[in-house]
């Protein structure tokens, strides 16, 4: 079936994907016992996007999941052309599932003149008809308030901690935050980790160039120990390359580097693979295509995770549950 109907027969949830990451939507449509609404996508010649679904959606609850994924542009403005597409066809409601935030980054000015570009998605999404939005780790808590309308900020911290915990000794840990601003989230891990003991990399960081800082040194006793190190995101792999290196010069035993949003441009996989680091986990929030995999790395699916609060949401229940009110 393509939808999943109540006892009064009238609500009806229907699950919308982009051509983004199709392997993710598809697991996600297993876990909720559903079938994707069909859907016809393709791109003019000049690059323009066409949506068309093959079948009624007039008066469903509409959840249209879309990766941002490279080409990252392309595939926001895919995810927004569908939202409109679904308005227009009188969807009932329109969750935004948006795994991983495009521009997400931008959510402050740093300087005059810039842009905050994670408000103009929110902006853009209210616009084309979205009702709701939901996404996995915000690089920050304050883009929940971009979006005019409800936000389902899920973690994958949870997800990541149990499988970290099986590969790691409890009593010589150490958590480790790749700067002072995820400080936060490294005490989180810690405490559902054991109490184990914290730890940040001190670094520099030139905002007139991207994907670019310097680890100076580590602030907290990580000799002897394995060190999680955890972020949010790694793009192009620099801040976390340069930490792994300044916790093995500190004395750490090794490295395991635990992260929610595997982005990994160029050269990435080069930096991770050869880095020293002993493991490197990712979720599957964006796809990962095989070039740019390699030995150590090992991707967590999300697609339970999605599966849950899309449900939570449909049955006007409390997508904050999930998380034993950790979010």
């Amino acid at each position: 079936m393509t939808g999943i109907v109540t006892r009064d027969g009238e609500k009806r949830l229907v699950l919308i994907s982009g051509r983004a990451h199709p392997e993710l939507a598809e697991d996600v449509a297993r876990e909720l016992d559903v079938e994707l609404v069909p859907t016809t996508a393709y791109d003019f010649a000049n690059g323009e996007i066409y949506v068309r679904f093959g079948e009624s959606v007039r008066g469903a609850d509409a959840f249209v999941l879309q990766a941002h994924a490279l080409p990252i542009n392309r595939s926001i403005m895919e995810q927004l052309i569908m939202v409109d597409a679904l308005k227009r066809a009188s969807a009932k409601t329109i969750t935004v599932i948006a795994p991983f935030y495009g521009y997400a980054r931008q959510d402050k000015k740093h300087r005059g003149r810039e842009p905050i570009s994670a408000r103009l998605m929110a902006d853009l999404f209210k616009t084309a008809g979205a009702d709701r939005l939901m996404s996995v780790d915000l690089h920050a808590a304050q883009t929940q308030g971009f979006f005019d309308g409800p936000v389902d900020h899920l973690w994958a911290m949870p997800l990541l901690v149990d499988y970290v915990r099986t590969r790691v000794d409890a009593t010589n840990l150490a958590v480790v935050s790749p700067d002072a601003g995820r400080i936060r989230v490294a005490e989180q891990w810690a405490a559902k980790l054991g109490d184990c003991p914290l730890a940040f990399i001190h670094k520099t960081r030139d905002i007139t160039t991207p994907n670019r800082s310097v680890a100076n040194r580590v602030v907290g006793e990580v000799e002897g120990r394995t060190c999680v190190l955890v972020d949010d995101l790694i793009d192009t792999g620099g801040t976390i390359v340069e930490a792994v290196r300044v916790l093995l010069a500190a004395g750490a035993k090794d490295v395991i580097v635990a992260a929610t949003h595997g982005v990994l441009s160029d050269p990435a996989r080069i930096r991770l693979e050869e880095c020293g680091a002993r493991e490197v986990v990712v979720t599957d929030t964006l796809p990962i295509p095989e070039e740019r995999r390699f030995d150590k790395l090992t991707v967590l699916s999300i697609a339970s995770l999605l599966a849950r609060a899309i449900r939570e949401v449909f049955d006007d229940g409390s997508v904050t549950s999930l998380f034993d009110g950790n979010v």
